[in-house]
């Protein structure tokens, strides 16, 4: 799996902790660094979003991990691209769950809300889980797809 992390000025400490230990626990991914070293206190969130996004939108990667303050500001900017389906996950049932369910492709953090070790196992549980296509989640799954391309052509 090719797996794309980016950060904030905020998220960029935690950032570097997730790359190193991911690349540890799953040697068989592909981990793409999009940026976010901490150096600069102006990084914002969005500018990070948009690189995970874009990169997940445009088949660069195959999932995304951000990172800033609180994981919320990330989240709402990556859902605003296309295709991008993110979430604040904190937890690990949330964080396999979401994907499980939503087919969810970017999961958020917050740097000042999670420690590293529950950061690095909803990582890990969210890049060991698979949609499960049951007719529930996909009748659901695409009812969200109509809602973006509703939305994308105009719509309301």
């Amino acid at each position: 799996m090719r797996v794309g992390f980016s950060a904030d000025h905020a998220g960029a400490a935690l950032k570097a902790e997730l790359l190193r230990r991911v690349a540890e626990a799953r040697s068989g991914d592909v981990l793409i660094d999009l940026g976010g070293d901490g150096s600069d206190p102006n990084d914002d969130y969005p500018d990070f979003a948009q690189r995970i996004g874009s990169a997940v939108r445009d088949g660069e990667v195959d999932r995304g991990i951000l990172i800033c303050g609180s994981g919320v500001g990330a989240s709402v900017a990556a859902n605003k691209i296309r295709g991008v389906r993110a979430a604040v996950c904190h937890d690990t049932y949330s964080a396999h769950q979401g994907v499980e369910h939503d087919d969810m492709n970017v999961l958020t953090l917050g740097a000042r809300v999670v420690g590293v070790e529950p950061a690095v196992e909803c990582t890990l549980a969210f890049l060991g889980a698979s949609f499960s296509g049951e007719s529930r989640h996909r009748r659901r799954l695409d009812e969200v797809l109509a809602i973006e391309r509703a939305t994308i052509e105009g719509g309301s």
